[in-house]
């Protein structure tokens, strides 16, 4: 089967047509295929052949290889950061020793340039068994786009595939920005302007190369599924559409049970729950950039994340990103400027039907800086709706017709049929950098995650001292057996206080004086 006949017409809208990502990809459209360049792939062969024919033995040759394909693909040098072939050379020679520079040399290059050979199979094969993933959906790789609620499934080999692509710094980067997608190359990640202080960078890179290296000793198996979901702006009957204000104050949903960690992590959580992604409006962060935030650090040591990039443009306030399957490669301690790479780190999760390994990541973007404002009924309307949009299984709770074009295929992806049974793993959404105030953040949240069926939130405070009561404030709103709407109803109250200045009061105090003098 030919690339561009890759299935029926009545399912190849234009948003869906694989046509529409090719200009992001390094490889070049023949009649019936695609294929590298016919230079890049002397390139490719030639370093897959290993350093003693290739001569690729330090960072400084692997760049000049870098920029020769580069070339070759008439990619424009103001694409690239300012220094990344002094970056390729000062990471692997400088900042490595020289045996792990030498095993990378020798047995990872030459493998990664033997995968991206492979690229345009294995992404003709893809597409060939696309439309057969789930019966009536389509599943390929394309552009998601705002307000188009779709899946991708991806092999794990090809996301490799890709990623190799992004190490190399092999993608076209014209366009992107308009389309609203974060850069996808290695260069800027690797854009040491010195060799001086740059720790928590080099440990990012140390990640993605150890995942490397796994992947070149075994190439995984399995699939991984992005899903752009969409809380739709207009109102059904049969969907749930993006909720006003009185929805959630009308709601008489009990409010679900609360597990509150002082330690540990999310990405550690033992059982089967949603793991929120922090996430900034540009699905990865700053990545593959200079940061080591929650979304950042989650990105490196689950590194298939980052193929999201590729195709996930910028989410609107009304969505969310679900990822299924990714597969944890590496150990880290510290966060932020502390932030280090621990070693190896064997994923022993199962997998489930789709061979997706049983981890749901969900990005959600909390609103930046947002000061007072996040205390004005639209400010705590759009952060709860945005958690909604991200923890709400809409094929649950759909009925009557097929509706709305945002909806109708998550309503037949709907592939887990225990979901009632899988809560949600979060911790401080939009505090920190950020500056959402975490006492009225994790209200939010557990309205939301109640409101949706979710039947658990386990939340993670990392030692924040301003919820080290909240044990307390959870166990006194259970003994008055709140619902959602008169939960909601008391945040909205003490948001209009706090926002006029009438209280100074954190949430909780204000709540417990609140709950007293009503007794």
């Amino acid at each position: 089967m030919s690339f561009w006949k890759l299935g029926k017409a009545k399912r190849m809208e234009k948003e869906e047509d694989p046509r529409s990502l090719l200009k992001y990809l390094p490889l070049v459209a023949q009649s019936s295929s695609l294929a590298w360049s016919r230079s890049v792939e002397q390139e490719l062969q030639t370093m897959s052949k290993g350093p003693n024919m290739s001569m690729v033995n330090s960072g400084e040759v692997l760049a000049l290889h870098i920029t020769n394909m580069r070339k070759s693909l008439s990619l424009n040098a103001a694409d690239r950061s300012p220094n990344p072939l002094q970056g390729y050379a000062i990471f692997f020679d400088k900042k490595i020793s020289r045996e792990e520079s030498a095993k990378f040399f020798g047995e990872v290059v030459p493998t990664l340039c033997g995968l991206l050979l492979q690229l345009p199979s294995l992404l003709e094969t893809h597409y060939q068994n696309a439309d057969h993933v789930i019966d009536g959906v389509t599943s390929g790789l394309r552009l998601l786009a705002p307000q188009e609620a779709g899946i991708v499934f991806l092999s794990q080999e090809l996301i490799a595939a890709l990623l190799a692509c992004s190490f190399f710094c092999l993608f076209p980067e014209v366009d992107r920005r308009s389309k609203h997608l974060q850069s996808i190359n290695f260069d800027d990640l690797f854009s040491f302007s010195s060799m001086g202080y740059c720790t928590k960078r080099e440990n990012k890179i140390k990640c993605l190369l150890h995942y490397f290296e796994r992947i070149c000793q075994c190439m995984p198996t399995g699939f991984v599924s992005f899903e752009r979901k969409v809380l739709p702006r207009g109102h059904s009957p049969h969907y749930v559409s993006y909720p006003e204000s009185d929805y959630w104050a009308k709601s008489t949903i009990p409010l679900c049970s609360v597990e509150i960690h002082t330690s540990g992590a999310i990405e550690d959580q033992p059982g089967e729950a949603l793991e929120v992604d922090f996430a900034d409006e540009y699905f990865g962060g700053l990545t593959l950039s200079y940061d080591t935030l929650q979304e950042e650090i989650r990105f490196v040591i689950n590194p298939e994340l980052i193929a999201g990039m590729i195709f996930l443009p910028r989410m609107d306030a009304n969505e969310a990103i679900e990822i299924v399957g990714v597969e944890r490669f590496s150990r880290y301690t510290g966060y932020g400027p502390s932030f280090q790479y621990a070693g190896d780190y064997t994923d022993e999760k199962d997998s489930d039907a789709f061979k997706r390994r049983k981890t749901r990541v969900i990005a959600i973007d909390a609103l930046p800086n947002p000061g007072s404002t996040q205390y004005k009924p639209e400010g705590l309307l759009r952060e709860i709706n945005k958690a909604f949009s991200g923890y709400l299984h809409q094929c649950k709770h759909q009925a009557g017709p097929t509706p709305s074009s945002a909806v109708e295929s998550s309503r037949r992806w709907c592939m887990d049929d225990h979901e009632e049974k899988i809560g949600v793993a979060t911790g401080n959404w939009g505090c920190g950098v950020f500056g959402g105030d975490p006492e009225v953040k994790i209200m939010l949240q557990w309205l939301a995650i109640s409101q949706s069926g979710r039947p658990f939130m386990s939340y993670y405070t990392f030692g924040l001292q301003a919820l080290q009561n909240v044990n307390q404030v959870v166990e006194r709103i259970g003994l008055q057996e709140m619902n959602v709407g008169e939960l909601w109803s008391k945040v909205v109250e003490y948001s209009a206080e706090r926002f006029s200045r009438r209280t100074r009061l954190g949430f909780f105090s204000w709540l417990t004086s609140s709950l007293s003098a009503t007794i």
